[in-house]
C-alpha cells in the first residue's frame, strides 16, 4: 500500500497566513492552524468562519482551479452548502499555484459515524439527481471518474490480486468481471461530483449539512456519483437512496448495475491504500462488503 505522497513544495501555516494577509487582507491577523492534510491538499482554519486550502502538489492545482471555476455551477442548482470559493487564490511569494478560501461549513464527517445513523438517504440523492445535469465541452476531463468502467480493469484487478486484507476477495472478482461487462453508458455527459463517499459529505444530527472536495469533480456516467448507495449505506439506506433518485427520473438497471461497480471500484482503492488512514479504508472494507452483500 502505498505512503502518502511527498509535497512537491512545502505548505506551511506561516505561508497561507502570507498568502492571505498579501491578497485577502479582511482575513489579515486571524489565527491560521492546519485543519487536515491530504494527499493533495492541505487545509487550515482562518479564524473562525473561513478555510484555506492550498496544494501541495501540482497534479491537485489544477483540480482547484477547476472548484474555482465550475463550484458556483453547481451551487446554482442545489440548496445543500457546498465549499464555494469566496476568494480564488493566486500564484504569491514561494507559492506558485491556484488556492482557495471558503466559508467554514459546520458538520461531522458522515464517515466517523455508523452507515445507520446517516440519516440523509434521501436527501444526498436529491442532491446528486440536482446536480446530474448534461455539461458542455468546457467539463474538465477525469481518467478515473465518469469513464467506462472497463477502462478501470487493470486497476481493480491489480488491486484485487495484490490482497486487501479483506474476506471474499475472489467472489469481489468475479464480481466485478461481470459489472464491469455491463453496457456503458450511452446519454449525455453528465456533471458529477466524482468522489462521493462518507469523508466527504457533512452531516448535523444525521442529516445532509453539507457535501466537500469537488477536486475530482467531471462529467460522463451519473453511475459513478451513484456508487454512494453502497460506500455511504446500508442496505436500508440504500433502499431510500435508490427510491429518491427514481422518484427524481426513471434510472436503468445497467446504470444502477454499474454505479455498484464504480463502488466495487472506489472502495477497492479507499481499502488499498489506506493503511495509514483507517477512517477510510473502514469506508472501503464497508462499502465492499455491501457490494457483496446485494447479491
Amino acid at each position: 500500500m502505498p505512503a502518502k505522497p511527498a509535497a512537491d513544495i512545502p505548505v506551511t501555516a506561516e505561508l497561507a497566513a502570507a498568502l492571505i494577509s498579501e491578497q485577502y487582507p479582511a482575513l489579515a491577523g486571524e489565527p491560521v492552524t492546519e485543519f487536515a492534510a491530504g494527499w493533495d491538499n492541505v487545509i487550515y482554519r482562518v479564524g473562525a468562519g473561513f478555510v484555506a486550502r492550498l496544494p501541495r502538489r501540482e497534479v491537485a492545482a489544477h483540480l482547484v482551479a477547476n472548484e474555482q471555476r465550475f463550484l458556483p455551477l453547481y451551487a446554482a442548482h442545489t440548496a445543500v452548502p457546498l465549499p464555494v470559493p469566496v476568494h480564488n487564490g493566486r500564484p504569491g511569494p514561494g507559492f506558485p499555484w491556484p488556492w482557495s478560501i471558503t466559508a467554514w461549513l459546520d458538520g461531522v464527517p458522515a464517515a466517523r459515524v455508523s452507515p445507520a445513523e446517516r440519516e440523509c438517504a434521501r436527501s444526498l440523492a436529491r442532491f446528486v439527481t440536482d446536480i446530474h445535469r448534461p455539461a458542455g465541452p468546457e467539463a474538465p476531463a477525469n481518467p478515473v471518474r465518469g469513464v467506462p468502467l472497463a477502462t478501470r480493469d487493470a486497476a481493480v484487478r491489480g488491486r484485487l490480486e495484490a490482497g486487501l486484507d479483506v474476506p471474499r476477495e475472489r467472489e469481489l472478482e468475479a464480481l466485478w468481471t461481470k459489472l464491469s461487462a455491463v453496457p456503458v453508458w450511452d446519454g449525455p455527459a453528465l456533471w458529477l461530483h466524482g468522489d462521493l463517499h462518507p469523508a466527504n459529505i457533512l452531516l448535523q444530527d444525521g442529516k445532509l449539512a453539507a457535501v466537500l472536495d469537488f477536486g475530482d469533480l467531471t462529467a460522463g456516467d451519473p453511475a459513478t456519483d451513484l456508487a454512494t448507495a453502497w460506500l455511504t449505506f446500508d442496505a436500508a439506506g440504500r433502499r431510500i437512496f435508490r427510491q429518491t433518485v427514481e422518484a427524481a427520473g426513471p434510472v436503468d438497471e445497467d446504470t444502477w448495475l454499474r454505479a455498484r461497480g464504480w463502488a466495487l471500484c472506489m472502495a477497492s482503492a479507499l481499502a488499498a491504500h489506506s493503511a495509514d488512514e483507517p477512517v477510510l479504508r473502514a469506508i472501503g472494507v464497508h462499502a465492499l462488503s455491501e457490494v457483496l452483500g446485494d447479491d
